[in-house]
């Protein structure tokens, strides 16, 4: 699994964990790799789908914690110390965004050191600068900030062929543009979000897509969009677990939608 993780060539196992990880099944996925957990790569991309799982479902923290510090410690230079630490820094974003501990001065340190380790044309710097944008926008409040992040990361996806990296960063552009209004520009990015995840059938993704485009929607279109999100939330168990207080509007609730949710990357 790279940052962007769709099937590496005709790689049986990349293929089995795409498939696995696409519908939710992170453990599943991990498992398949365990055997490998002595190999840098291996360690990483086992990590990375474990702190993802806790990212959509708020559940495995122990787990991902040490499968995260196998990685750390087969980690041989500095792309692949660089490439732990930014999951290292995903996974402390995960738990203060989510509520579950404050590790918010953790995940700023984790990701600058990522930041010093990669190199500027490292393929895991596009991902980075997306880390680096959820943190300035959800953490620090600094929508500006976060823009430029995912610009550069949008741009770094392209270069890269990252389609799943570029669903990523136009969701959040376009959470951005709603915030201030555009409904235009909004509407465009959370559109292409679903054209890209639909195309490569990342199905845990596609519910939240449809819920940021029904935003952008009147009714009885958004109605429909919001519906059609719900029945994939319901579909896959609930998760992501966060984007239940985004569709209130649809089912009944106690508390208000909150949005925009933290991503998955």
């Amino acid at each position: 699994m790279s940052g962007s993780g769709t099937t590496a060539g005709d790689d049986p196992l990349q293929t089995a964990v795409w498939r696995l990880r696409s519908r939710g099944c992170w453990t599943d996925a991990a498992a398949l790799l365990a055997p490998r957990g002595a190999e840098p790569a291996a360690a990483l991309e086992r990590a990375g789908l474990l702190v993802e799982r806790c990212l959509f479902t708020c559940e495995g923290w122990p787990e991902a914690e040490d499968a995260l510090r196998t990685a750390e410690a087969v980690a041989r230079d500095d792309e692949e110390r660089g490439g732990a630490a930014s999951e290292r820094g995903r996974l402390a974003y995960a738990a203060t965004r989510l509520g579950v501990r404050d590790r918010a001065d953790e995940a700023r340190s984790a990701l600058g050191r990522a930041a010093a380790l990669l190199s500027p044309t490292s393929p895991r710097r596009p991902l980075l600068d997306f880390r680096r944008g959820l943190l300035a926008e959800h953490i620090a409040d600094a929508p500006q900030a976060a823009r430029a992040a995912y610009e550069r990361a949008h741009a770094g996806a392209g270069a890269h062929a990252d389609p799943l990296l570029l669903s990523f960063t136009s969701q959040q552009l376009a959470g951005l543009a709603l915030r201030e209004g555009e409904l235009a520009i909004a509407r465009q990015g959370f559109a292409e979000c679903l054209r890209i995840r639909e195309e490569l059938g990342y199905l845990i993704g596609t519910a939240p897509a449809l819920a940021g485009l029904a935003d952008c929607e009147s009714e009885p279109e958004a109605g429909r969009l919001r519906a059609e999100a719900h029945r994939l939330f319901r579909l896959l168990g609930g998760v992501p677990v966060w984007l239940g207080a985004q569709l209130a509007p649809a089912v009944p609730a106690q508390s208000p939608p909150v949005r925009p949710e933290p991503a998955a990357q």
